[in-house]
């Protein structure tokens, strides 16, 4: 027997099914796009920005941000782009692209943990309501039924179970997938945005150079009063 015959034998529920499993793969695919592109050497972005910034090249630094895709090297050009604005403004910058890229690497998960929670149970439903309809079939033949219609029923009451498990058992597995690797991404990027920002703060907002017949500024802009850091701690 065919697969879609299978389809259609399971009846109504199946359609639902087939919906989460539509939306899973793209869930799943969605996922691995954007967790490849998160996936730099930020060790090497940082070591190419410091270089930059010792010689007061914000430019360079921003051109070596930009050619990555990485949530890392967005935040990291979000804040080279107000460097010269001072420290409150460069925190600030930090902050609104670092919620924006890690709301990126989190979306759809929940709709995935939802998915491998209610495909099975929609099997379960298809499974009984079929086991309904097959006894229904038993009690108006008054009890004069053969096995072998009494397991057609069942088996086939079952198909939704099994296409249910076979949509949230892989579903389940790639969203523990992804929550280890969004976990790993998300460590990195606070790491990296506190080393960024020690940096930054270390070389400090240079003052332009003066121009003819103006006097050059006496002192030199700091970026952070203090050293805390600017991502929010979890809360249990």
């Amino acid at each position: 027997m065919k697969f879609i015959d299978l389809f259609f034998i399971g009846g109504v529920v199946m359609w639902p099914i087939l919906l989460c499993s539509l939306a899973a793969v793209a869930i799943i695919v969605e996922k691995f796009i954007v967790l490849h592109k998160a996936n730099i050497d930020a060790n090497q972005l940082l070591m190419r920005v410091r270089a930059s910034l010792s010689h007061n090249d914000v430019p360079g630094a921003m051109a070596a941000c930009t050619e990555y895709k990485a949530p890392v090297a967005v935040i990291m050009k979000a804040g080279l782009l107000r460097y010269t604005e001072g420290g409150a403004a460069v925190r600030k910058a930090i902050e609104a692209e670092g919620k924006e890229e890690l709301f990126k690497l989190e979306k759809g998960l929940g709709l995935l943990a939802n998915i491998a929670g209610v495909a099975p149970m929609l099997g379960f439903l298809g499974t009984v309501t079929g086991m309904i309809a097959a006894f229904q079939v038993i009690q108006n033949a008054g009890g004069n039924v053969n096995p072998g219609m009494l397991a057609g029923g069942i088996w086939e009451a079952m198909l939704t179970t099994a296409f249910g498990l076979i949509v949230g058992i892989p579903a389940l597995g790639f969203y523990n997938h992804f929550v280890q690797r969004v976990t790993r991404f998300v460590h990195d990027i606070e790491t990296k945005s506190e080393e960024f920002l020690e940096l930054v703060q270390h070389n400090g907002v240079r003052a332009p150079e003066p121009r003819k017949g103006q006097a050059p500024a006496e002192t030199q802009h700091r970026l952070f009063a203090d050293d805390s850091e600017f991502f929010e701690p979890k809360k249990d």
